[in-house]
């Protein structure tokens, strides 16, 4: 009884489970919105040469850049597994994630070097100008953050997208109170100040991203996935004495699979054993893992080739054999 079983059954491609179509409605309404936001902004920056308000824009354009690449990745996730590409290009939301996150740290050096030249030499600029472009900004990535907020939850994309525009609306009211405060004093420093500030607040959103995008990447554990929670599920199925070499990883930023060696009694028939399989397929969908295969084995079949961890007390204690 050395047996492989994969299923698919339940999640449905992920196509049922979070819809792909009204991700990517908004998506496109963000970058609609944005687009047009970007060019008044940046033309007025120019002409006010004001350098908080062309750093935001630029900020704001890689926001759209950042977004038609998730759109991408999203409309790759739709092409059928072929012989070269066994999964399709499911992978793509991942890589469009870790790429979003590095473009974003480009433009926070960009910023910084421009603001801290600006610090040196400052220059005049007209508040009550710079006040109303942010105020129309807060509007436009206020309402983006909010047509993202339904589904950040469910895809890394999105999160990242939701966090850059909320990050976004927040850098506006500081522009806009920077530009208030311009009306009454002669601050000009102020404005490249605020321009760091965007950067750090840029900088602290992005984190998050290229973390969690840097481990997809390497096929880690996804987060809100912990595999001692994994593993403790697995052994609460009825029939299973143990657990090994348990590996977790994300197909996308919307499907999770999981491959495990599970060790049952020698004597069981072929129908307990596949009935076994079937409550540890339904135990991982219910963990929104979407994709199970497991290899069952007797007791004197488990870590017959050595190096393999085994998860056998209550305490989900990991050793190697």
């Amino acid at each position: 009884m050395h047996t492989h079983h994969s299923s698919h059954a339940g999640h449905a491609h992920a196509h049922a489970d979070l819809p792909l179509q009204g991700m990517s409605r908004v998506l496109w309404v963000g970058v609609v919105l944005n687009c047009a936001y970007v060019v008044v902004e940046l033309a007025v920056g120019l002409w006010l040469q004001s350098l908080s308000l062309v750093a935001d824009a630029g900020h704001n354009l890689m926001d759209v850049l950042g977004v038609l690449i998730s759109l991408l990745a999203f409309r790759l996730l739709r092409v059928s597994p072929n012989n070269r590409y066994t999964y399709g290009y499911r992978k793509t939301t991942i890589l469009a994630s870790l790429l979003n996150a590095v473009i974003l740290l480009v433009t926070v050096g960009a910023i910084g070097i421009e603001a801290v030249r600006r610090l040196i030499h400052p220059q005049p600029i007209v508040g009550i100008d710079v006040a109303m472009v942010a105020g129309t900004g807060i509007v436009v990535n206020g309402i983006t953050a909010w047509l993202f907020y339904r589904y950040q939850r469910h895809d890394l994309n999105i999160r990242g997208a939701f966090l850059h525009m909320f990050a976004d609306a927040l850098v506006s009211v500081g522009v806009a109170i920077s530009g208030l405060l311009m009306m009454i004093w002669p601050w000009y420093w102020l404005d490249p100040v605020v321009s760091l500030i965007i950067a750090a607040v840029i900088l602290y959103s992005t984190w998050g991203l290229l973390r969690e995008s840097l481990r997809l990447s390497l096929d880690g554990v996804p987060s809100g996935l912990n595999i001692q929670d994994v593993v403790r599920v697995l052994r609460g199925v009825k029939g299973v004495k143990s657990v090994h070499h348990v590996h977790i990883w994300a197909m996308s930023t919307l499907e999770n699979a999981i491959t495990a060696h599970v060790v049952v009694d020698q004597d069981l028939s072929l129908a307990e054993t596949d009935q076994i399989r079937k409550d540890l397929e339904r135990a991982m969908q219910d963990m929104h893992i979407q994709h199970s295969t497991f290899e069952m084995e007797t007791p004197e079949q488990a870590c017959a080739h050595g190096d393999c961890i085994s998860w056998t007390s209550e305490k989900n204690h990991a050793t190697h054999t």
